[in-house]
């Protein structure tokens, strides 16, 4: 199965209907690649439908699923798969990810909830992890959330993160941000939790901002900039298991353009850091 890492390359950003425009108009020379919420794009027609297909005819695009509530106890909606699956092959789009929680019980909840950290939670996780994987013939990526209870915990985030991947077979989408938040909040070492990520299932990272709510209360909002302690744990990332693409995540306050592309030059200063460092400078 192909790997994201083939597919995309350096520094990525979250597509938004707010400037698309502008960035067909001056395509951002800094952006290798970009990603989009599948719901959000899959059934819209006319003049947005018609940028978004410009866009997809120039760039790498990564689909990152809001919606499929991997973790719930409800059915697994196989339509949404299947036509997941159609939006992808029209647009050319390799690459879909999704997060490790669930957002629906009976019902949509519009929000994404932490699943129990428990050995029966990680077969049924697995299980529907493998079925996507069917469906859409290819690996995900499985993203590491920020939670802030952890009901009926069995085992500690990591140990239950990590069951899940290795017994799906899937990739691994590695959020810096949420790592970061969890540590705070959780009171446990960033570092060490990204010492035990699986590297060779690494597939891309997101880096967003968040809120400050106390000094130990911190909220996962992907609507403020990107803080130096998280830009230092992606530096330790990279340290770790090289420089692999990093996309920027900016969901609400969206700044200007040119201030996106700042935070995305960042990711890419840091990474031509850790090139400089292993003398492995693409020529």
């Amino acid at each position: 199965m192909q790997h994201t890492q083939n597919l995309v390359h350096d520094a990525g950003l979250g597509l938004r209907r707010s400037f698309i425009e502008e960035v067909l108009t001056a395509p951002l020379k800094n952006v290798s690649f970009y990603e989009v919420a599948p719901e959000n794009w899959m059934t819209l027609g006319g003049k947005l439908g018609k940028q978004f297909r410009a866009m997809t005819e120039r760039h790498p695009f990564i689909c990152h699923g809001l919606s499929l509530s991997i973790g719930s106890t409800d059915p697994l909606d196989e339509d949404f798969i299947a036509n997941l699956k159609h939006f992808m092959h029209l647009h050319k789009i390799s690459f879909y990810s999704e997060h490790l929680s669930y957002c629906s019980h009976n019902g949509h909840l519009y929000d994404l909830m932490p699943i129990p950290f428990t050995e029966e939670a990680v077969h049924h996780v697995a299980k529907r992890i493998q079925r996507v994987q069917d469906i859409l013939e290819q690996k995900i990526a499985i993203e590491n959330v920020s939670y802030y209870a952890a009901p009926g915990q069995e085992m500690s985030e990591i140990d239950f993160f990590n069951a899940v991947v290795t017994e799906a077979d899937c990739d691994v989408l590695i959020d810096i941000n949420n790592i970061y938040v969890n540590s705070v909040n959780h009171k446990y070492d960033a570092e060490q939790f990204l010492r035990a990520i699986p590297a060779q299932r690494i597939s891309y990272a997101h880096i967003a901002g968040h809120y400050v709510e106390a000094e130990d209360f911190l909220v996962d909002t992907h609507g403020a900039e990107v803080i130096d302690p998280v830009w230092k744990l992606l530096g330790k990332a990279y340290e770790l298991y090289g420089a692999f693409p990093t996309l920027l995540e900016r969901d609400f306050n969206i700044p200007s353009v040119a201030e996106l592309q700042r935070e995305v030059s960042t990711i890419l200063s840091i990474q031509q850091a850790w090139h400089q460092q292993n003398e492995q400078i693409p020529a």
